[in-house]
Order: structure tokens, then C-alpha cells, then sequence
């Protein structure tokens, strides 16, 4: 994967990237036109920058509450591509909403997280993970057997303690909060966050 350097990107990342999003989501609510939005946008020159393979998240909220929140973790497509297919994700197929409607659009937030390379945290038990956490920076990938699942470094805010953020990443991944076990593997990636009100 190419590494996400955000010092490469111009001044308007975020509204570029939030666009994406948000233009994604209106095609989906209405079809009409899309075909023809699509070909304008093919026909523009697309900044280099956009595409660059990228893993991303797109996260939808209203009135300051979570609304959607859908990602990868590996960056299998570019930039641009990655941002609209997690916003349409996001706004429709977060299994914990219903799919977004028209009439909340207009106050939508969208918040795009960018995220760097995961890599591998080496612990023998959960004491040693919890001492290589990095509370406010690290995101971080859960994988045991079947079970999955991840926290953006955003949710160390409503979780700031090491030991209540992984035992909420573990029920995410339906494990108990006290277990462990030698097949837990566990990555920690880092987020260039873009959100524009």
C-alpha cells in the first residue's frame, strides 16, 4: 500500500474527499441523472493524489450522534473509489441503521479517515497490549479465528481507557470482554481525518 502522506495532498483535501462522499450518497438516493454525472466526472482529469490505492472509512452523523459508519482496512482500490463506495456503505448497509433518507441529507456530516498501513502489535497476553496502546493515535484491528473487528483512533474519545476500549472491541467481534486467547492477533493502524460542516 502506498503510505498516506497528507502533505502531499492540497489545502481542500477535505472538502474534496467529503464530496465524494456526499455525491455518492445522492446518486444512490436518486438515480436520475447519474449516468450523465458519472460520464462529466470521467471525462475530467483526476489528480494523482486520487489515485493512489487507499484504505478508508467514511463516518455519517446527525445532531452529533453516529448515523453510519462503514470502512476497509486494506487499500485494494484508489482514493476516490474507496471514499464513494464506503459512503454509499456507510449512508445504506451499516447493519446497525436504516438506510439513510433524503430528508436527513441536508444535516448529514460526513467525517473521511484515511488510514495508514496496519501493522502487527506483538503481546503474549493482554497486559502487554495494553501497555503498547497509544490511547488517542492508534486505530485497531481485532482478528481471532472468525471474529473481527476494529476501532478508528476517534472512538479512544467516548473510550479513553486501554482496557475498556479493547473489551468494547472484543463484544464488537461478539467475544466476551474477559477473553484472550494465543490466536489473537491484533494490528494498529493511524487516521489523517478530513471532515468538512
Amino acid at each position: 500500500m502506498t503510505e498516506f502522506d497528507p502533505n502531499e495532498r492540497p489545502e481542500e483535501t477535505a472538502g474534496v474527499l467529503t464530496a465524494i462522499a456526499r455525491t455518492a450518497i445522492e446518486r444512490e438516493l436518486s438515480k436520475a441523472g447519474a449516468g450523465e454525472a458519472v460520464d462529466k466526472a470521467s471525462a475530467q482529469p483526476e489528480p494523482a493524489w486520487l489515485q493512489e490505492p487507499a484504505a478508508t472509512f467514511v463516518t455519517l452523523t446527525l445532531d452529533g450522534r453516529l448515523r453510519g459508519c462503514i470502512g476497509t482496512l486494506e487499500a485494494k482500490r484508489s482514493l476516490r473509489a474507496d471514499v464513494a463506495a464506503n459512503g454509499r456503505a456507510a449512508a445504506f448497509e451499516d447493519p446497525r441503521f436504516p438506510p439513510l433518507t433524503a430528508a436527513e441529507l441536508d444535516d448529514l456530516v460526513i467525517e473521511v479517515s484515511v488510514l495508514s498501513e496496519p501493522e502487527p502489535i506483538l503481546c503474549r497476553d493482554e497486559a502487554e497490549l495494553l501497555a503498547a496502546l497509544r490511547p488517542g493515535t492508534d486505530g485497531l484491528v481485532l482478528r481471532c479465528g472468525a471474529h473481527r473487528s476494529t476501532f478508528l483512533p476517534q472512538v479512544w474519545k467516548s473510550l479513553p481507557k486501554p482496557a475498556d476500549f479493547v473489551a468494547a472491541l472484543k463484544e464488537k467481534a461478539l467475544l466476551d470482554r474477559d477473553f484472550w486467547s494465543d490466536e489473537m492477533r491484533f494490528l494498529r493502524y493511524e487516521v489523517e481525518k478530513y471532515r468538512k460542516d
